[in-house]
């Protein structure tokens, strides 16, 4: 068990003295290095924080842990930490700090809600682990911590998405996600791909083809070239950009394509259900 205590003591005033130069004070950097290296699936335990939890059930708590494992936050309260050292766990000390959603959902906080399980984002065990550590003079309440780490960054300690840090201490943490470049990606070139070819919902209404160039081509109802543009595949999505200017997605599931309501399947073998092509030609 591995807990890095902020308040009090020579290694606060280290780290401080660090720090002095960016005007931050680091926080919990042992922790930190133990998160980013930790390859053996070891839990992480935010602990002795206010919990705004943003679930109806549990609502807010106060000296409480949220103990994540993997990208899944598993479980919220008082009295975890007392498992910290069987479970090997990575403690991350939240003395003064309020732990909130990083993901807000907008409505629940109006009120527009109408079931405890229609909730987006927030801190109940079973949702994907995506918090935020702000000292708590910076969070009265769940927008106030989100407003701190839009015009204040640099007072967050941690942001934290699907388990992994994003933010630590006011900075970039080690090794985390960055976002992808803006704009219009370049053509993929799928030759090969298995996911090239006609795809067929059905009841035979919706004829969808996909070309290694990264073109699509639409049948509807007999009705050729009904949408054309162009597609990007990255896992088991599927992005859309029409010629009209539109956006849409699918998902691959099995051998199943599922675009905006229909199910599709991989059919024809070469032949074209779109206007008479045969699949591997540009739909322009």
């Amino acid at each position: 068990m591995s807990v890095t205590h902020t308040d009090t003591g020579t290694e606060a005033d280290t780290e401080a003295a660090t720090e002095a130069d960016t005007g931050t004070v680091a926080w919990n950097s042992e922790a930190l290095g133990e998160i980013v290296s930790n390859d053996a699936g070891r839990p992480v335990l935010f602990t002795n924080a206010r919990v705004l939890t943003m679930d109806p059930l549990i609502g807010t708590l106060r000296g409480a842990d949220v103990l994540l494992v993997g990208a899944l936050l598993v479980g919220v309260g008082p009295g975890i930490i007392t498992a910290a050292g069987d479970d090997n766990a990575i403690v991350v000390d939240c003395t003064g700090m309020t732990v909130v959603p990083a993901v807000v959902d907008s409505v629940a906080l109006v009120g527009g809600r109408g079931q405890r399980a229609d909730y987006a984002g927030s801190l109940t065990p079973g949702n994907t682990g995506d918090l935020l550590v702000v000292p708590d003079e910076f969070a009265p309440d769940v927008q106030g911590a989100v407003a701190t780490l839009l015009t204040r960054p640099e007072e967050v300690r941690a942001l934290v998405a699907a388990g992994k840090p994003v933010l630590w201490s006011g900075t970039d943490a080690p090794r985390r996600a960055t976002a992808p470049e803006a704009g219009i990606p370049a053509a993929q070139d799928l030759t090969g791909s298995p996911r090239v070819g006609v795809w067929i919902d059905q009841n035979d209404f919706l004829h969808q083809e996909l070309t290694p160039d990264g073109r699509y081509d639409e049948t509807r109802g007999g009705r050729p070239h009904a949408y054309e543009g162009r597609y990007w595949i990255d896992g088991d999505r599927i992005d859309y950009l029409d010629d009209l200017g539109f956006w849409a997605f699918g998902e691959f599931r099995g051998e199943e394509l599922h675009h905006a309501g229909y199910a599709m399947r991989l059919g024809g073998g070469g032949r074209s259900a779109c206007g008479g092509r045969s699949p591997g030609r540009s739909a322009r």
